[in-house]
């Protein structure tokens, strides 16, 4: 059997690299914690039911990790992102979650994350001319 690397990404190969890992996984948690796996989609959206915002993650067994985080430039500094964050939070401690982990870039939002409880495990200097931050929240 030859094998080769390809690029192409589709829906489908992500979803089975993704399923596969994990199944993998599961083999390895506690049977209290499998099943317990779920992507969390919140969004931001006005009247007219464009999307302005919101949160995209995931929450992976006895954590909620927040991969992207977003409000359009001109509704920021108005409590969208606080809000969207608590909503998110809400789920995860209704989930019986022990914390949520997420990263963010030395120019975008660590000031944000600092006030709402978050705190820095982990660094990478130099992530692009910047630094990145590992941040955690106990829950």
């Amino acid at each position: 059997m030859s094998l080769v690397i390809s690029n192409n990404i589709d829906a489908k190969n992500n979803d089975y690299v993704r399923n596969k890992m994990i199944e993998f996984n599961h083999k390895h948690f506690p049977d209290d914690l499998k099943g317990r796996y779920q992507e969390l989609k919140l969004h931001l959206v006005n009247e007219s039911g464009e999307v302005l915002g919101g949160i995209v993650g995931e929450f992976c067994w006895n954590w909620l990790e927040i991969h992207y985080l977003y409000v359009e430039e001109e509704q920021r500094k108005s409590g969208y992102g606080r809000a969207l964050l608590r909503e998110a939070e809400k789920q995860a401690v209704d989930k019986k979650c022990d914390f949520i982990k997420l990263d963010t870039l030395s120019f975008q939002a660590l000031d944000f994350y600092l006030k709402e409880g978050f705190q820095i495990y982990g660094t990478i200097e130099n992530a692009g001319r910047h630094t990145h931050y590992y941040l955690k929240k106990d829950l």
